[in-house]
């Protein structure tokens, strides 16, 4: 198998990945979930997915599609094309796979997926997290990792507007 190949096979249908997460199961590894839009993949976000796997034997990542990434960062968003944003994911060494979801949250990938740990950055409490109720009732935790400060895709874009 080709390099280009075994990136694409971590892009996953939903049907797929719950196939792979039986398997995962059965051999008791401990799978990691975490979501956002990686618009445009830098240092912060590279620290932030480096720690969740840490956390755990498998990193599942949900990503937003473009019309999520539209609707939640505005019109100008996203920058790059979702074949792009999954391909750079997916490239990831410490990346087990990537499915996209069209939804605004994650909620219908972590009911169906039922990952052992939720992972999100940021300042958020695990109460607010979407899903954090459903892991929890299924024996999981829930972790908030710090993001790493002047590290964010809007910063990256107001750069590039200021210097164009």
């Amino acid at each position: 198998m080709s390099y280009l190949e075994k990136i694409e096979s971590k892009v996953q249908s939903l049907s797929d990945l719950k196939a792979t997460r039986h398997i995962w199961r059965e051999k008791a590894e401990r799978v990691v979930f975490t979501n956002g839009c990686f618009d445009i993949l830098h240092y912060g976000h590279l620290h932030y997915l480096a720690q969740a796997r840490d956390l755990g034997d498998r990193l599942i990542i949900g990503l937003n599609a473009d019309a999520s990434v539209k609707r939640l960062k505005g019109e100008h968003r996203p920058i790059q094309d979702i074949h792009t944003r999954q391909m750079m994911l997916a490239s990831l060494s410490f990346v087990d796979a990537v499915i996209l979801f069209e939804e605004d949250t994650p909620l219908q990938l972590i009911t169906a997926l039922r990952p052992d740990i939720l992972v999100k950055g940021g300042d958020y409490k695990p109460a607010d997290i979407v899903g954090a109720k459903e892991v929890q009732a299924e024996g999981g935790e829930v972790r908030v990792l710090s993001f790493i400060p002047g590290y964010s895709t809007s910063s990256i874009e107001q750069k590039i507007k200021q210097q164009a």
